[in-house]
């Protein structure tokens, strides 16, 4: 019987084992970054075309290679780091496996030019799908340039599955930042289509950190330092103004190596638990400098997922550092037992309280209702009339019925089933019915409740509409329109304003262009990460464009995390999130009669895009029940 077990040959070996290490062209961005790091660099250039799908290519200042180093690097698990076991325990540099160059190797075109110092001349190497095609001298810088042509070039089934140009540089620039945050001492730069977008001076971890994220966060930064035999934390986190919705602006290094763990950025968010919402994520940069016996990197072969062999000691640690720099900023909430000036001032704590004054205080029925026996349910006859007539005052309509009027329910924590029973009875037809058949009644003016919600009668009862879910739907439906059908029309600026983005903002910002001026946004690239703003949507009040278009981009992000739709669905549903109108704003009755009469003119009046219920409906036969008017 023929044997069938054979040996893989190298080149398909190395395109298997390249799948683990180089996924996309960020992942040759880490390996190549992190090389020129551990080779002693100063300066590293990162230069990408064609989202790396054409190019990527890493130029350093570092130690360089030999000649016959240069033809090593790109042997599957050849690398100077480890020369035993032990040493795998003792890892300090960034790359230990010697997977990367090879992987790179096998999966595009690369030519790598190395001169060590001292040498006069260096060393040239061109590799094909693993195969050596030259190596030949050449005269070169000191250090090392390599760079990765056409990626998946031999892999195409892989190829295919790479995202967009904006998608991959996102990605892109993601690890770009986290190397570049890791190491402030070193200068990088970033070059794109041969358009500069990062350039980074040597400096101190806060210059990078502002250099990165922006300046708006300079006097938003609080520094963490703690120290102890075990382990040493340093680094940053945000104030709590800079918290966000959407994930982004955290980051974790262990000896100077990114990773990830929502183990310990849990303790992190439980240090912040009581100033931020629920829902936001600070902003924080921490490193952890730990012994590396303590620490196994080689869990993952993207090597950004560790273990500890300590992980509460971790987590505890970390919490605290973070706690304590808060506290110590005056960042977390105080008690202030200061009386405030005004107050000190008023008669009641400034003037002695006279005899007379005693006197007449004593003699209220106020008071000998609460010092004397069996008082509890007296009532004052002489004073009850006019007492029930501010309770009667509190309950009469304003004349005015154009202005709002708010009611505060009161509710029995008992009835909490009772209220999720009809909460869960959405008869949204006959509601929608109803409002049609029935809206002449002058009794029908809609009235405002917490500033929150609008009370609106119907024949069988009232519905109770919540305002900012109810305007998300029509904002939804109106801007699905315009992608579908017609263009929505733009209020022009007298005054264009600028907007400066972080680059991965910008590029996002790139990809949705189109769409945003369909939407009736007029935005103009300004190069180097700027737009100009010549104008917004009509039906949005103009002000502050660039806070509404970032915080157009936080929605982007936080629906593009959690939803699995299309980019052109994400930015609907981020615009109508972000210019809907927000629980406590004041409507007058005219506002909430065109709320109401838009939602219930919309395809699908229930649900917020979202899913959230736009209005619930209370039946008169329901209220009876509750009040138990049938007994």
């Amino acid at each position: 019987m023929a044997d069938i077990i054979n040996l893989l040959p190298d080149n398909i070996a190395n395109q298997i084992a390249a799948g683990e290490v180089i996924q996309r062209p960020a992942s040759a961005v880490k390996e190549l970054l992190e090389n020129a790091v551990d080779a002693g660099a100063t300066e590293i250039q990162l230069i990408i075309k064609d989202a790396g799908k054409e190019l990527v290519q890493v130029i350093d200042n570092g130690g360089g290679m030999s000649e016959t180093d240069a033809r090593m690097c790109f042997e599957r698990h050849a690398t100077s780091k480890i020369k035993s076991i032990d040493d795998l325990f003792q890892i300090t540099t960034m790359g230990f496996r010697g997977e990367a160059l090879a992987s790179i190797a096998a999966v595009s075109q690369v030519e790598l030019k190395t001169r060590k110092k001292g040498s006069d001349v260096g060393t040239f190497v061109e590799i094909d799908n693993s195969f050596v095609k030259k190596q030949e001298p050449c005269q070169t810088a000191e250090g090392t340039s390599i760079a990765m042509k056409n990626l998946f070039f031999n892999v195409p089934a892989r190829r295919n599955f790479l995202k967009s140009n904006t998608a991959e540089m996102r990605h892109i620039v993601d690890e770009f930042i986290r190397v570049a945050m890791a190491f402030p001492q070193l200068q990088f730069s970033l070059t794109s289509n041969n358009q500069q977008v990062f350039y980074l001076e040597k400096g101190s971890l806060k210059q990078r950190i502002v250099a990165i994220l922006g300046q708006h966060y300079n006097a938003k930064l609080v520094s963490v330092k703690e120290t102890t035999d075990y382990m040493n934390v340093y680094g940053f986190v945000g104030k709590p103004e800079t918290a966000k919705k959407t994930r982004g602006d955290q980051f974790f290094f262990v000896n100077n190596r990114f990773i990830k763990s929502s183990y310990l950025n849990h303790a992190v968010m439980n240090a912040f638990a009581d100033i931020i919402p629920a829902d936001s994520f600070p902003l924080y940069v921490l490193f952890i400098d730990v012994n590396p016996e303590h620490v196994d990197i080689n869990v993952h072969p993207t090597k950004q997922e560790i273990k500890f062999d300590d992980e509460k000691l971790m987590y505890a640690f970390i919490q605290s550092a973070v706690k304590h720099s808060l506290a110590q900023f005056s960042v977390t909430a105080t008690l202030d037992f200061d009386l405030d000036p005004n107050i000190q001032a008023l008669d009641a704590v400034s003037k002695p309280f006279t005899a007379e004054q005693q006197m007449e205080s004593t003699n209220s029925p106020l008071y000998k209702s609460f010092t004397q026996a069996n008082q509890a349910h007296m009532i004052d006859k002489s004073s009850s009339s006019s007492n029930l007539k501010h309770w009667k005052d509190l309950y009469e309509a304003p004349a005015n019925t154009d202005s709002y009027v708010t009611i505060s329910p009161v509710i029995d924590d008992d009835d909490d089933e009772e209220f999720e029973e009809h909460q869960a009875q959405q008869a949204t037809a006959s509601v929608i019915d109803e409002r049609w058949q029935d809206t002449s009644n002058d009794q029908k003016v809609p009235v405002q409740v917490h500033q929150q919600y609008i009370l609106s009668q119907i024949k069988s009862g009232f519905i109770l509409i919540d305002q900012q879910a109810a305007h998300e739907r029509i904002l939804y439906e109106r801007y699905q329109r315009a992608l579908l059908e017609m263009p929505m029309s733009t209020q022009q600026s007298l005054f264009p304003q600028t907007l400066q983005l972080p680059p991965a903002d910008a590029a996002l910002i790139n990809e949705m262009l189109p769409d945003l001026q369909t939407l009736g946004y007029d935005l103009e690239p300004f190069g180097n990460n700027t737009f100009v703003v010549r104008g917004t949507p009509a039906d949005i009040r103009s002000g502050n464009d660039q806070a509404t278009i970032e915080n157009l981009l936080e929605q982007f992000k936080h629906f593009s995390s959690e939803l699995k739709v299309n980019r052109r669905e994400h930015l609907i549903r981020s615009m109508a999130r972000n210019n809907a109108i927000p629980a406590g704003k004041i409507l007058s009755a005219r506002e909430m009669q065109n709320i109401i009469d838009e939602l219930f003119a919309c395809s699908m009046p229930n649900v917020a895009p979202g899913g959230k219920f736009t209005f619930i409906s209370f039946k008169l036969t329901d209220l009876a029940r509750m009040f138990e008017r049938g007994n």
